[in-house]
């Protein structure tokens, strides 16, 4: 519930709001989480809510909860097509930037300010900061706490390494090729030829979110590397070689990098992983990152609410399509006025849009009892964009 003026005031009850909007007393701000805004001055008594956030790759935990009861909880699935999105970015670029061959060469005068990240890892960390934000313009959230985790990564690959080891990486004397050619005894890893010249392959594509790391690349002829493609070793049908490749390491890399940045943005205050198990244990909470986030936040006997289940989606606020005359391609200049993911009327009932078509003039319906309708724009009235953070309830 807000206030007159946009402020988040604490949360009333379902009966007390429905009155409040038949009075003509609120009006309704958002659906999900349904939110009403004030038409009236009022006492802006608070208590103290206290959210806590379970840090991750893919998957971000959330729960705010006061003396009594837990408010809000759920679970946030980021977008797993950044990277992808960012290669195929560079190559139009860099594709753009080979027409420009009169430009003198520019290769030599970039720097990166300090605190840089990889685009992909500063997009999940401004993912974070966003949460926590939307979260605090429908609460008036007061402490903020953060679970901070410390990953070995070199531990989670050799449990058993100790001392020096550290320093003596699986590369130490060797260049990598090298080092590959000597592991699989300067053959094919797949068809056992020897005596051809080889190559370095990925056993995991990075298409399909293979890393870089000497654990996931082997030697192959051109012949195998090509009819391989993009299958990963075991559908390849080699499940032994596949089974050599270790686990990737970019979610607890990408965690390390930037948790305590989002404490320091946050002014949040951070707990550690063990303490967080030890009390999910004590009360006997199944493990999850909303069970985490409750225990993060302080939770004990408070009475849990439904949890949402938020899903990030794509803005698309400027796109490229080609264009069907020719092979340029072309910038749709004019936003379409409904996209996938938005809210709107239809015969008095609401459905969420699942495409459009015919150059925006037609939107499909999603039906989930039966066929979805292609029905006219101006048929159809909006009554939410759908774009950012996607909330349903579970």
């Amino acid at each position: 519930m807000l206030n007159m003026r946009g402020q988040p005031l604490m949360p009333t009850t379902q009966p007390k709001g429905k009155k409040l909007l038949r009075d003509g007393k609120a009006h309704v701000v958002q659906r999900c989480p349904f939110t009403i805004q004030l038409n009236y001055s009022t006492g802006e008594t608070r208590q103290p809510i206290t959210l806590g956030v379970d840090l991750g790759y893919t998957n971000i935990g959330f729960s705010a909860k006061n003396d009594k009861l837990e408010l809000i909880s759920g679970t946030v699935t980021l977008r797993k097509d950044m990277p992808q999105k960012l290669e195929e970015r560079r190559m139009y670029r860099k594709a753009r930037r080979r027409r420009l061959g009169y430009r003198s060469p520019r290769f030599n005068n970039r720097t990166r300010p300090k605190g840089w990240l990889a685009p992909s890892n500063q997009h999940r960390l401004d993912s974070h900061i966003r949460l926590v934000a939307k979260l605090e313009t429908i609460l008036p959230i007061t402490y903020k706490r953060v679970e901070v985790a410390n990953f070995d990564t070199q531990k989670m690959q050799q449990p058993e390494i100790t001392g020096i080891a550290y320093q003596q990486g699986e590369l130490q004397g060797y260049e990598v090729k090298e080092y590959l050619l000597d592991k699989w005894g300067r053959t094919c890893a797949y068809c056992g030829k020897k005596d051809i010249p080889l190559e370095v392959e990925h056993i995991i594509p990075k298409s399909r979110g293979g890393s870089d790391r000497v654990s996931n690349l082997t030697i192959s002829c051109r012949t195998c590397n090509v009819k391989k493609g993009n299958q990963t070793a075991e559908e390849f049908g080699y499940s032994t070689i596949q089974h050599q490749a270790n686990q990737p390491l970019k979610a607890p890399t990408c965690l390390n990098i930037f948790r305590w940045r989002i404490v320091e943005q946050l002014g949040a205050e951070h707990t550690y992983g063990y303490v967080t198990k030890y009390q999910r244990t004590k009360l006997g909470l199944e493990k999850s990152h909303v069970s985490d986030a409750f225990v993060i936040a302080g939770g004990s006997n408070q009475e849990r609410c439904r949890r949402y289940k938020v899903k990030q989606i794509r803005r698309n606020n400027r796109s490229l399509q080609k264009n069907r005359k020719g092979f340029k391609p072309s910038i749709r200049r004019q936003r379409y006025k409904l996209q996938p993911y938005d809210l709107v009327k239809y015969n008095n009932k609401i459905y969420r849009v699942k495409g459009v078509h015919c150059l925006g003039k037609r939107v499909v319906l999603e039906n989930p009892k039966g066929k979805n309708p292609s029905i006219a724009i101006k048929n159809v009235k909006l009554v939410k964009y759908g774009k950012g953070l996607l909330f349903t309830l579970c």
